[in-house]
């Protein structure tokens, strides 16, 4: 996995993973929205990324039922080992950055299980979600890239979208 020697960066991205899972996600979703605008646009343009794969991903998953869509999120969180993270592990660290995109994206439009309306994050939540705020863009970029790039579970063979 390609992480940076940007050790703000590396700080940033443990103490994003030394939250417990669902905060993790609430806290990826605040960062979506506010700075998916910045950081998401960026991505897709990136030439290790492969959209009609992560697209392909999503797919699946919007078709599941909110709670299966949550423990989708989850499983990549944890590393867990099924065909879907399995699917998420065979791709670029780019892709991957993409997969959550559109996940957020589908939060945004209902297609995705939503966050709990008036969800409080917790303060170390918040303060990561300040650090991240502070960062340059590119930094922001690659933070987000180097916390997504471990999820998920080592592809096996048959594991292609």
């Amino acid at each position: 996995m390609a992480t940076t020697n940007d050790e703000t960066v590396t700080q940033i991205v443990k103490a994003f993973q030394s939250l417990g899972v669902d905060e993790q996600l609430a806290l990826f979703w605040f960062i979506y929205k506010e700075m998916g605008n910045s950081i998401t646009p960026a991505a897709p343009q990136a030439s290790t990324v492969s959209p009609d794969v992560a697209e392909g991903l999503f797919n699946q998953i919007k078709e599941k039922s909110h709670e299966e869509q949550l423990q989708f999120q989850r499983d990549l969180i944890n590393n867990a080992d099924t065909e879907y993270t399995r699917m998420y592990g065979s791709m670029s660290d780019t892709t991957k950055l993409l997969v959550w995109y559109r996940l957020a994206q589908g939060m945004d439009s209902g297609t995705i299980i939503p966050m709990p309306p008036n969800y409080e994050l917790s303060s170390e939540a918040k303060k990561v979600l300040e650090q991240v705020k502070g960062l340059e863009f590119e930094q922001q970029i690659t933070t987000m890239r180097d916390y997504v790039s471990p999820m998920g579970a080592e592809p096996k063979a048959g594991a292609e979208v």
